[in-house]
């Protein structure tokens, strides 16, 4: 379905045309004075120069010509030479009930292309902690966004299970329960199905082993050791791995899934490792790769850059591989399984010049053909109410299930205050209402920028706030169960200013969309559903629905209000999050 600034800029642009101008001229915005209309146009203005006259002579001449069209009504010409206009009332509900009738209310969809999203990055054997919230809810709302869009979307984990913290983790455990079969080298049998750990064991001996390492060169030697064997596939010490694995991924889908957040792959860093032998063989054949100062080195550097690009190290001096060539290596594979037309990496903006050696390193070693594209979407950090990195009231980090608690604890406070009911539903209610405090907190600020997490303001039902939004949505659910018949499906024409307002709000889903899918920006999705909440509320404010006498009024109310609630659910829905029954 075509957009309605298309349709309209066509109906201008015909009239410009019909004048004898171009109709490229006709290009309209939406007013910036929506006290004086609802769009212009500048065109006259930026064809006074071509055609020699005074722009006011030819907005007159367009303005003329547009006083019979059956889009745009009311249409002056303001000197110096500006178009100002409102569109039609009955070309606006018949363009909304045409959208309400179309798949996914009228968005343009592309050619779908195959898309893998690396988004989340948890690692095994720690728990989730606030510094992995924005890239499960950024990268689970842009999955959600292009999938929408008519896009086969991958979205993977990239689980971080590879290097010396299994060997640490190894070692710890051997110390603990040194009578493991695991650690018997000449145990043949078959290895116990369930772990010798459960995730609260594991999540302790991490930062146990971690600190011993640092202060007991022989731990440390030991824990080196470890990691070769495992990684030389070491019978015991790999089922150890795998009951690592086993036991992180479970309790990490069980807190991801309190998030909304699921992931369609958990690959692993250790994936990829099989693919990174040849890779730099070839890096080497290809004349890329070179040794400097010990290490295998590949040069990024670019005439144009600004700041300095360092050469990409692909092997450390003792053979040893980096983050860099576990990146490169994941590239070929996701290439050999997936093909994808785009790879998209969320992750801190922290970490652009790492992903811009190894984009260099790719493009120059022709991991991927020359049209996939590999985009990095950086974001900015969450910070406390003090302006620093978020933290525990103790200064530490803030394991993620306890921010979760803390904000639905503070939901359930404010619903316990202000409205009587049972504890169980207000407990239900609470996690609904928290979790879109924590995203639409999270993802009504530009991915790139940092921004104060405040639980107080994000748990309001007031302002720019998930509760407010689901607050409207679960008002409309209210008015509709009240009407108690079934839904009139026609929108009728609009008899006031509010009910306008709404109904050109509810146009502009499609425009905002679009926006938000080619730029992987849900923000501009946060701040479209605010408008239009704040659209609607203002309609209600103003307008007696179901006191209303005229049944054909409302009854096109009913339909309105029901269509705005379908496209705010589909908004939260492509947010991350979904609104309770009542409120």
């Amino acid at each position: 379905m075509e957009k309605l600034l298309s349709i309209i800029s066509r109906e201008i642009g015909d009239a410009f045309e019909a004048c004898g101008y171009e109709r490229e001229l006709g290009r309209v915005t939406v007013s910036n004075r929506p006290d004086l209309c609802e769009y212009q146009c500048n065109g006259a203005m930026a064809g006074a120069k071509k055609y020699h006259k005074a722009p006011f002579m030819i907005a007159d001449e367009v303005a003329e010509k547009l006083q019979s069209s059956k889009v745009v009504k009311d249409v002056a010409s303001v000197k110096p030479g500006f178009l100002n206009f409102n569109l039609d009332n009955e070309y606006l509900a018949s363009y909304i009930n045409q959208m309400k009738t179309s798949k996914k209310h009228g968005i343009e969809l592309s050619a779908p292309e195959k898309i893998v999203i690396d988004y989340g990055g948890p690692n095994v054997a720690k728990p989730l902690h606030v510094g992995h919230l924005r890239s499960a809810i950024i990268g689970e709302s842009v999955k959600r966004i292009l999938r929408y869009a008519g896009n086969e979307v991958i979205g993977d984990a990239h689980l971080g299970d590879w290097g010396l913290q299994m060997g640490l983790i190894i070692t710890e455990l051997k110390e603990r329960k040194p009578d493991l079969v695991y650690f018997d080298h000449e145990y043949t049998g078959e290895y116990p199905k369930e772990a010798p750990f459960t995730i609260s064991e594991l999540e302790e001996i991490y930062p146990c082993a971690s600190g011993k390492a640092k202060v007991d060169e022989e731990f440390a030697k030991r824990a080196h050791d470890a990691t070769v064997m495992l990684q030389n596939k070491d019978r015991g010490y790999t089922a150890i791995w795998n009951h690592i694995l086993k036991v992180s991924i479970e309790d990490l889908q069980k807190n991801y899934s309190k998030l909304d957040v699921h992931f369609d792959l958990w690959k692993k860093e250790s994936d990829a490792q099989p693919y990174i032998p040849d890779m730099v063989q070839m890096l080497k054949d290809k004349g890329l790769a070179y040794i400097s100062n010990g290490a295998l080195v590949v040069d990024v550097a670019k005439p144009e850059d600004t700041k300095e690009v360092p050469p990409c190290i692909i092997l450390k001096s003792d053979g040893a591989s980096l983050y860099q060539t576990t990146d490169l290596a994941t590239i070929v594979e996701r290439e050999k399984l997936f093909k994808p037309n785009r790879i998209i990496y969320v992750v801190d903006k922290r970490q652009e010049m790492h992903f811009t050696q190894v984009f260099r390193v790719s493009r120059l070693a022709e991991l991927v053909p020359e049209d996939t594209k590999l985009q990095f979407l950086g974001f900015g950090t969450m910070n406390g109410k003090d302006g620093k990195p978020f933290k525990t009231r103790q200064g530490g980090v803030m394991r993620l299930e306890h921010l979760i608690r803390d904000i639905n604890d503070a939901v359930y406070d404010k619903i316990m205050a202000s409205r009587d009911e049972d504890e169980e539903t207000a407990r239900e209610n609470a996690k609904i209402i928290g979790l879109s405090a924590i995203k639409y907190g999270d993802l009504s600020n530009q991915a790139s920028k940092d921004y104060v997490f405040d639980v107080d303001r994000f748990t309001s039902f007031e302002g720019n706030t998930g509760p407010y939004i689901l607050y409207t949505i679960v008002r409309i659910k209210s008015i509709l169960k009240k009407f108690g018949q079934e839904i009139p499906t026609a929108i009728t024409v609009p008899d006031g200013a509010a009910q306008k307002a709404l109904m050109l709000d509810m146009t502009r889903f499609s425009d905002v969309f679009a926006q938000a899918s080619a730029e992987y920006a849900p923000h501009k999705l946060c701040a479209y559903i605010y408008d239009l909440a704040n659209d609607f509320n203002r309609f209600y404010h103003e307008t007696k629905i179901l006191a209303e006498e005229d049944q054909d009024k409302k009854n096109g109310y009913i339909a309105l209000i029901s269509y705005c609630k379908d496209i705010l659910e589909t908004c939260i829905e492509l947010l991350g999050f979904s609104a309770p029954e009542k409120m």
